[in-house]
């Protein structure tokens, strides 16, 4: 019975290991984000979302040593975050493999499991590397350029001749003409990176007056 009553009262917070934990968390998750940024394969802005993972880690440790040795503020947590609604819906698959091994971190470290810890990080980040090197990088595929130029004689058949020059196909999905002014989408696929660079600089130089942007697009049928 003394046990059970023990359980609502919390033992004292460490300071000097909660310290500890944090700076190691701050080390480990600055290591994850850098990671992100450096290796990940999202199209979205990844430098600003990693520069969140540092913060949740830390958030995480927090909690976990806060409530790791009190029953009662661990069942209020649970009853907290109940009530908790995200309304960011998560556009990448790839995002939530970061935010729970971030989490993960904040979940070690806040249960003093440290040495654990930085080995299973060491092995997520070291498997994740060596599959991103035995990965081939994809082509530039399903990638459609939308542009408007202003019409003359031979602009039509110019573009068409300059993207037949620097991509391996070229599809014309739309062309309108409207006061004067070509406006055209073509599906086209570039072999590489240095590919696309050459075809946005041949762009330029054709058609100086021109506006034009590049889309990927990896889930249309047929990718």
């Amino acid at each position: 019975m003394q046990d059970l009553l023990n359980l609502n009262n919390p033992a004292p917070l460490r300071l000097d290991d909660l310290a500890i934990n944090m700076l190691l968390g701050i080390v480990l998750a600055s290591a994850l984000a850098w990671f992100y940024i450096r290796y990940g394969q999202s199209l979205s802005n990844r430098a600003k979302f990693a520069n969140m993972l540092p913060v949740l880690a830390l958030v995480t440790i927090l909690i976990i040593s806060v409530v790791k040795s009190s029953l009662a503020l661990s069942l209020g947590l649970v009853g907290a975050l109940s009530i908790v609604r995200f309304r960011t819906a998560i556009k990448e698959p790839e995002e939530l493999i970061y935010l729970f091994t971030a989490i993960a971190i904040g979940l070690g470290l806040g249960a003093d499991q440290r040495w654990p810890t930085v080995v299973a990080i060491a092995i997520i980040l070291a498997y994740l590397y060596v599959r991103t090197l035995l990965t081939p990088q994809a082509r530039k595929n399903n990638l459609y350029l939308t542009l408007s130029t202003p019409d003359e004689a031979t602009t039509f058949a110019d573009i068409n001749a300059l993207l037949l020059q620097h991509t391996t196909a070229a599809e014309l999905r739309r062309l309108d003409h409207i006061n004067g002014t070509l406006h055209a989408t073509y599906l086209v696929n570039c072999r590489d990176n240095n590919a696309l660079a050459a075809l946005l600089d041949a762009l330029k130089a054709q058609q100086p007056e021109a506006e034009f942007s590049f889309v990927e697009q990896d889930n249309t049928l047929g990718a």
